[in-house]
């Protein structure tokens, strides 16, 4: 059997490519091969992160049970990621687990920060505003959360968000027609 070196394949170039993260994709076949990727989260080098964590979120779009064993690394790198290329991709990754109450309510306040936070860049908060809308499909008790922070954000008149906003505004409509 041969062992496959994800930090190997994801390593080189710079932050502006996503490099050979695709090909790491078509090589996780098992939950225990995606483990080992997920590892690749902790790396200390920035790129290998930013990939191995792109190539997670592409994977977990059709397998997110993938994450649910990895679910207390991922809330604690909610604290944790400082880096931006990282929070791009946990705030969605996060709003693929199951979480419990107190989980989901941990995991929103601080994406909401993150949507909040005028210093993050604006894919951070795009993605974290997508992030919010999905937790809030598993406790639609936050709906008026969310809206306030649609409403706060939408001031800023930024397009990028203005543009994931318009597509929310849709889809929490056809949600609440539900």
């Amino acid at each position: 059997m041969t062992v496959v070196d994800f930090e190997k394949i994801l390593a080189g170039g710079d932050l502006r490519s996503i490099g050979k993260s695709k090909e790491v994709v078509s090589l996780i076949k098992t939950k225990s091969d995606f483990d080992k990727l997920f590892k690749s989260l902790h790396h200390k080098d920035r790129l290998i992160v930013m990939r191995a964590a792109d190539a997670i979120e592409k994977i977990t779009i059709n397998n997110p049970a993938f994450l649910q064993t990895h679910k207390k690394e991922l809330l604690d790198l909610l604290l944790t990621a400082t880096n931006k290329e990282l929070k791009w991709h946990i705030s969605l990754l996060v709003s693929r687990l199951q979480l419990s109450k107190a989980d989901l309510g941990f995991a929103w306040k601080l994406i909401a920060e993150w949507v909040l936070d005028k210093k993050n860049s604006r894919i951070v908060r795009v993605n974290a505003i997508q992030s919010l809308f999905e937790l809030m499909k598993q406790n639609i008790d936050y709906i008026s959360e969310f809206e306030l922070i649609i409403k706060e954000v939408n001031k800023e008149n930024i397009p990028s968000i203005n543009a994931r906003l318009k597509k929310l505004k849709a889809d929490l409509s056809g949600l609440l027609k539900e």
